[in-house]
């Protein structure tokens, strides 16, 4: 099969043309994301990390794939959204507001600014908007200084058990590479190191080889709910970023390794049973808080396609070329809607759709769109370099 073309024609032919149909709301500005499997809108909240990752999805393609002016012109859509309507009085970002912009939510949830901060810079890219640019910066430099208590007032935890969390560290490892056109070379640089050592000394466990979503701040692990969670889209993805990383640094070790990482994670994380990738796992068996363990999710599996993509790019290990058309076809078969066009989100155990809609509170114009690009560009050199 050509992969390359499969995820271009996908891209360009289904998923892009679904959210243009669909999700601007030429009225109030941004975009509407609850939309039903038909297109049809459910709810006209808006969320404000969903306004900022489909403000970017447009603005990287309209950077790295066509100068197309429809494509400017979304993304400018949400990005006036956001600026008009998307943080406190402190450039805190709410985590959603009414159809009209008023805040709902307020700024508990960081990855808002972390998603603004992405579609500020790439559309800067876009646009050569030097306050946008700056905006950019501002947000980034926020969220930094935030770093060690990223919710503020509203942690519910107190600090009797000093855990902490993976999704930050993870996020800056890619956050830092998409604002490097905005940031001194040199700040891009620490928090690169930052990212590595956390991601790969903390957080990844050397025993097992899995990554844990919760540690103690040495990387030691708490016997507890919390403790042993492990997490493995969350997993998967970080070991792209590290491999993008690596790839910038031409260092083969840190490719090696994230690409063990994923092959490892896959190992203990796929159901045997029913095909597919559990959403939350214990790492000691346990049965886990999270209701909808076992549930499959459009996102885990993308990124995991974008993983194995990438590492066989840079290692043409075997092992990661079967695990890519294992992942490959059950991710096809069951998130993909030929007829209505994007893909569904949540399937229970068995593969079987669970929640009727293509896009809601968590699931926007992002995760389906950024693999099929990264995918499609993993695949285009792994066939150039076959011929």
């Amino acid at each position: 099969m050509n992969f390359s073309k499969l995820y271009k024609e996908t891209l360009l032919n289904d998923i892009i043309p679904f959210w243009e149909r669909y999700s601007m709301d030429i009225k109030n500005g941004g975009y509407y994301t609850c939309i039903d499997a038909t297109g049809e809108i459910y709810d006209t909240d808006k969320f404000i990390w969903l306004q900022g990752r489909q403000a970017w999805t447009f603005s990287m393609l309209y950077n790295k794939v066509e100068k197309n002016q429809k494509w400017l012109a979304m993304a400018k859509h949400g990005i006036d959204f956001l600026r008009a309507h998307g943080t406190n009085s402190k450039g805190d970002f709410y985590f959603s507001t009414t159809e009209d912009g008023k805040p709902l939510v307020q700024a508990y949830n960081i990855f808002s600014d972390c998603f603004a901060a992405m579609a500020y810079s790439q559309y800067a890219i876009a646009s050569g908007d030097e306050e946008i640019k700056e905006l950019a910066r501002q947000t980034y430099f926020n969220i930094l200084s935030k770093i060690d208590n990223p919710k503020g007032i509203y942690e519910k935890n107190t600090d009797t058990r000093q855990l902490i969390g993976f999704s930050l560290p993870m996020i800056l490892s890619n956050l830092v590479l998409e604002l490097e056109d905005v940031l001194e070379s040199e700040e891009v640089e620490k928090t690169i190191d930052y990212s590595i050592h956390q991601v790969m000394d903390i957080f990844l466990d050397q025993k097992t080889g899995l990554i844990f979503e919760n540690v103690l701040p040495n990387g030691d692990h708490h016997d507890s709910f919390n403790g042993r969670l492990l997490n493995p889209g969350h997993g998967i993805e970080a070991m792209w970023f590290m491999i993008d990383i690596g790839v910038r640094r031409q260092d083969e070790a840190l490719i090696n390794k994230a690409t063990e990482t994923i092959l490892n994670i896959l190992e203990y994380s796929w159901d045997k049973e029913y095909g597919g990738l559990f959403y939350f796992m214990d790492a000691k068996g346990y049965p886990p808080q999270q209701l909808e363990w076992d549930q499959k999710l459009w996102w885990v599996h993308l990124e995991t396609l974008v993983a194995l993509s990438k590492a066989y790019e840079h290692t043409k290990n075997n092992d990661v070329l079967e695990w890519y058309h294992k992942v490959h076809d059950y991710a096809w078969t069951h998130f993909s809607d030929p007829k209505e066009g994007e893909w569904f989100g949540y399937l229970n155990r068995r593969g079987e759709v669970l929640l009727n809609l293509k896009g809601g509170k968590w699931k926007g114009c992002f995760h389906v769109p950024r693999a099929m690009y990264q995918c499609w560009k993993s695949f285009e050199k792994i066939e150039a370099e076959a011929q």
